[in-house]
């Protein structure tokens, strides 16, 4: 059930790729998905954006013996929060996409394919979410490896923003963007969007973070600050960290 008060000055938000659950290469891979599934508790976060969940693997079910009966998006929801899922990318032996978890009600949800050549399945997730009187669309992002796609990617999406939220509601742009410099990042404050950038918040690679690939961007919400989990519990889970954001309302 979310939260009684009429109030909710403070809205937490983080955003995660958790690597399909299972990190290192063949033999010596192993399953994180349960660690994964306390640090999301741990993360304390009203809505929770993921990238690369998987909602089924035939393989990896086979290979590992506690591999969760539930979709991965499912089995992560903390008590009392809502899982919503959908598919960017289909495999041979399974599928994965964006989830969103949310300890507010989710009124509706689309998929959107923004998917730039043969190569990379990519896609974008938008939900409404009501934070007590308020809604908020929440918009889970994967964006492509080569820098031309990411451009066009941004452009589809800002586009659709334009297109199907209204200029008034709040919104926020949440994932794994995959851009090294800050070019997406000017492209998304033309648009109207900020995020925290008062100290560096560094998400890749895990073990040794050199840059934030891993941005919550918004509009109709003023940042408070953002900062990545430290120690040594983060980095086996994933190839990235965590980015953990606060908002509050504009008005």
């Amino acid at each position: 059930m979310p939260p009684v008060s009429d109030q909710h000055a403070v809205l937490r938000v983080a955003t995660w790729n958790i690597h399909k659950g299972v990190q290192g290469l063949g033999p010596a891979r192993r399953l994180e998905i349960h660690n994964i599934g306390h640090a999301v508790e741990q993360l304390d976060a009203d809505i929770v954006c993921l990238q690369e969940v998987r909602r089924m693997n035939r393989r990896e079910e086979r290979y590992f013996a506690h591999w969760p009966v539930q979709p991965q998006a499912d089995y992560l929801a903390p008590e009392g929060y809502e899982a919503v899922y959908r598919t960017n990318a289909v495999t041979r032996h399974g599928e994965h996409g964006n989830a969103m978890l949310s300890r507010w009600p989710v009124m509706s949800h689309q998929h959107q394919d923004i998917s730039d050549h043969r190569f990379e399945q990519r896609g974008f997730l938008h939900t409404e979410v009501q934070v007590t009187q308020r809604i908020v669309h929440v918009v889970v992002v994967h964006l492509g490896l080569v820098p031309a796609s990411r451009l066009r990617q941004v452009a589809l999406l800002l586009n659709y923003i334009e297109r199907h939220i209204p200029q008034s509601a709040p919104v926020l742009v949440a994932g794994d963007f995959n851009d090294w410099g800050t070019g997406l990042g000017r492209r998304m404050a033309g648009a109207g969007f900020t995020e925290w950038r008062e100290r560096p918040t560094p998400t890749y690679p895990s073990r040794l973070p050199l840059n934030q690939l891993d941005h919550v961007y918004a509009r109709g919400l003023r940042p408070l600050g953002a900062m990545v989990p430290s120690g040594s519990i983060w980095p086996r889970m994933s190839d990235h960290l965590p980015l953990l954001a606060e908002y509050a309302w504009d008005a």
